[in-house]
């Protein structure tokens, strides 16, 4: 039994003690219900101020039985209410200690600034690839859900050098402003670029115009939900089969298809060696997309005599384990 539920029940049956006290003195001695009630509580509570009016002998039998049950009751209640108390505090104290420690042994991890529809979303599908994440949300209302989620977060206003400092963000690899206002997200982007001047930083902008002054304030890349979203909606219609395909390219909980980007690592036996003799294809059943240059170049639909290169990043299209079986040739 959890102990708020305890703590109800306990209390219940106490009034219950006090209705049956109350009861009883107004059928034994026929006294008033304020009599009656007032004699019940300092019975049950030993105060001893001492009978209120003259008892008889089935009032004072009466009596004997309601403070063997009443008094013993009440100091057991009285327990249950301090424990409550203390054990709730406790809790949460213990509890914050917890996330504390595990959010200061992260590395690499991602700062995720808000946790409304969008930031919620976001910090689930990072933690399902995983990537270690941390929400910093200031409103109280939503440390239940994100206890719920099980994320790790920092309670308070992401603007605040403080909030960024326990969040880890000289650790991490990257922060996404997705606070309710374009306002506050500029002012967060400019605290976390002067914080940490070599951070990833995404920043969300409701409105067309905030984008520059998201980008001057130090976001590296700026994203409007409703833009992406229109532009998805228009692309289901001019591009139905493209956008299907994408769906289960993108799809998370699907096993049968998957597009990933894979790092090249300078220790992979597979660099500068090219497509057609790397054996990708005929070894893992990967189709390859794309390859990124250090220096940022695409390259799309590379040609068999394309060599991968340390520094490149491979992006391929297949099964989720032969691109596991993929990232270990390319980076092992």
């Amino acid at each position: 039994m959890n102990r708020t539920r305890h703590l109800t029940i306990s209390i219940s049956l106490l009034l219950l003690v006090v209705l049956i006290g109350t009861t009883g003195y107004m059928f034994f001695e026929d006294w008033s219900l304020l009599d009656s009630l007032y004699m019940t509580i300092i019975t049950i509570s030993t105060v001893g101020f001492g009978e209120i009016h003259h008892v008889n002998t089935d009032g004072r039998i009466f009596t004997i039985f309601l403070v063997m049950v009443g008094v013993g009751f009440t100091m057991y209640v009285a327990a249950a209410v301090v424990q409550f108390m203390v054990e709730g505090r406790m809790q949460i104290i213990l509890g914050r200690r917890r996330l504390d420690k595990k959010i200061s042994k992260l590395k690499n991890h991602y700062i995720i600034c808000g946790y409304g529809r969008i930031g919620r979303v976001l910090c689930k599908n990072l933690r399902r690839n995983p990537i270690d994440v941390v929400v910093v949300e200031k409103n109280p209302e939503m440390i239940p859900q994100m206890d719920e989620d099980g994320v790790l977060y920092i309670a308070g206003d992401a603007a605040e050098e403080s909030c960024l400092l326990r969040a880890g963000i000289q650790r991490a690899k990257g922060l996404v402003a997705v606070l309710a206002t374009d306002t506050d997200n500029v002012f967060l982007v400019l605290t976390a670029r002067q914080l940490a001047p070599e951070l990833k930083i995404i920043a969300r902008a409701s409105q067309e115009g905030a984008k520059k002054k998201l980008q001057a304030a130090g976001a590296d890349s700026v994203e409007s939900p409703y833009e992406m979203g229109a532009i998805s909606m228009a692309h289901r219609i001019i591009r139905p089969t493209v956008t299907n395909f994408l769906d289960l390219a993108f799809a998370y909980r699907r096993t049968d298809i998957q597009m990933e980007e894979i790092p090249v690592g300078e220790s992979s036996s597979l660099i500068n060696v090219p497509l057609k003799d790397s054996g990708i294809r005929q070894n893992f059943n990967l189709i390859i997309i794309a390859i990124k240059n250090p220096d940022g170049a695409m390259r799309f639909n590379p040609s068999f005599e394309t060599a991968i290169m340390p520094g490149d990043t491979v992006i391929a299209v297949g099964k989720m384990g032969n691109l596991q079986k993929l990232e270990k040739a390319l980076n092992p």
